[in-house]
């Protein structure tokens, strides 16, 4: 959370993967089930780069520069689930997320904030799009692998 009580309501979605889309999925501490990839908050006066860069190092223990972050054009609003609404302050109802992509030349061991995530794994990108809670991190990992995936039909 920023200085004040309430988490900012404005996120990164950062989806980590491989050259042939395996996709790394954590699964939520607090929420058994649901899983997703790297996320979080804005703090203070973070850019929405110099957040993902902090939330990969955070969530899986990974030391990375922006350089090698691939920044999505565009953003997601989405209205914050209610069990998550206590979080923020009462007067907001929707999140900013702006999405990057991380490709890592193969699936690594990595290091989880035990507090945020009870496990991870490696998945082919059409199970890890179908693992995914958060329809727009689903939607990111359909977008990244839609390319290769329609030429090899």
């Amino acid at each position: 959370m920023t200085g004040n009580r309430y988490k900012r309501p404005e996120s990164v979605l950062v989806v980590i993967h491989t050259p042939d889309l395996q996709i790394l999925m954590l699964e939520r501490a607090q929420h058994p089930g649901y899983w997703q990839s790297v996320t979080g908050s804005r703090e203070d006066s973070e850019s929405f780069l110099q957040t993902a860069v902090r939330e990969v190092h955070e969530e899986t223990g990974l030391q990375i520069t922006s350089e090698q972050l691939h920044v999505w054009p565009g953003e997601n609003v989405y209205t914050i689930m209610p069990e998550w609404r206590h979080r923020y302050a009462p007067e907001v109802t929707h999140n900013r997320e702006r999405v990057f992509s991380l490709c890592l030349p193969q699936p690594l061991d990595i290091r989880i904030a035990p507090a945020e995530h009870r496990t991870w794994r490696w998945q082919p990108w059409a199970e890890a799009a179908a693992a995914c809670f958060s329809p727009s991190n689903r939607d990111a990992i359909l977008a990244l692998a839609k390319p290769r995936h329609a030429t090899t039909r």
